[in-house]
C-alpha cells in the first residue's frame, strides 16, 4: 500500500494504522488522517532533546515516565479493540504518570503532559485540532513551544475540564507544573542551549 492509496475523506482507525508500511508518518485525529510535516529542523530537534533530557533527569526514580516521538498515544479506554480507536498521535514529548496506561505499543489513554514543538506548516493542526482533542481527552497539561519566537504557552485543565492558558512564557520565564512538584523548566536556559 502507498500513501496515495489512502482516501483522506474516509474515517480510519488504529487497526488501519497498524497495517500501513509506507515511510510517511501520519496521525489519526477523530478518525481523520493528518500528514505529519517532514522531519523537523535541527533547532526543533535540539529543543525537543533538551526538554526531554530535563524531564528525564528529573523523573529518574520517580513514578512518571517521559517519552519522545515517535511514540504512539491512543486516546481510548484500556482494552479497546484497535478498530474502535479513532485517535492515535505522536506528540513530541509526553509524560505518563499512570503506568497502567502503558503497553508495548505506547500509551492507551491520556498522558498527564503533552509537549508539542511547532514546526512551520503544523501550527493549525497543533493549535486547533489537537487542542480540542487534548482538552476533550483530559490531558492535564498541554505545553506549546514556538521555536522561532522562543516562547511557550502552558495550558492547564481546570475543574470544569477546560484548558486555561498561562501568559506567554519567554526567555527569563520558568515553567513549573503541579503534576511534577519541584520540576522547573528555565526557558532562557533551554533556548540558549538549543541555539548552540
Amino acid at each position: 500500500m502507498q500513501l496515495s492509496d489512502l482516501d483522506f475523506n474516509k474515517t480510519y482507525t488504529y487497526a488501519d494504522y497498524l497495517t500501513w508500511t509506507f515511510d510517511e508518518r501520519l496521525e489519526i485525529l477523530k478518525g481523520k488522517l493528518f500528514k505529519m510535516t517532514p522531519a523537523p529542523n535541527r533547532f526543533h530537534q535540539r529543543l525537543s532533546g533538551i526538554i526531554f533530557k530535563k524531564l528525564s533527569v528529573f523523573l529518574e526514580r520517580k513514578p512518571c515516565h517521559v517519552y519522545s516521538a515517535p511514540f504512539d498515544v491512543r486516546l481510548s479506554r484500556k482494552n479497546a479493540a484497535d478498530q474502535t480507536v479513532t485517535t492515535v498521535f505522536q506528540p513530541d514529548i509526553c509524560v505518563v504518570c499512570d503506568l497502567t496506561k502503558l503497553d508495548d505499543r505506547g500509551c492507551v489513554g491520556a498522558p498527564d503532559i503533552v509537549v508539542e514543538i511547532l514546526s512551520p506548516g503544523n501550527n493549525k493542526k497543533e493549535l486547533r485540532n489537537k487542542f480540542e482533542i487534548y482538552e476533550e481527552a483530559g490531558i492535564k497539561e498541554y505545553w506549546v513551544v514556538w521555536p522561532v519566537e522562543q516562547t511557550a504557552l502552558q495550558y492547564t485543565l481546570n475543574a470544569e475540564g477546560k484548558y486555561v492558558a498561562s501568559l506567554i512564557l519567554a526567555a527569563g520565564d520558568k515553567l513549573a507544573t503541579p503534576i511534577l512538584p519541584g520540576f522547573v523548566l528555565d526557558l532562557e536556559e533551554v533556548f540558549e542551549e538549543a541555539s548552540l
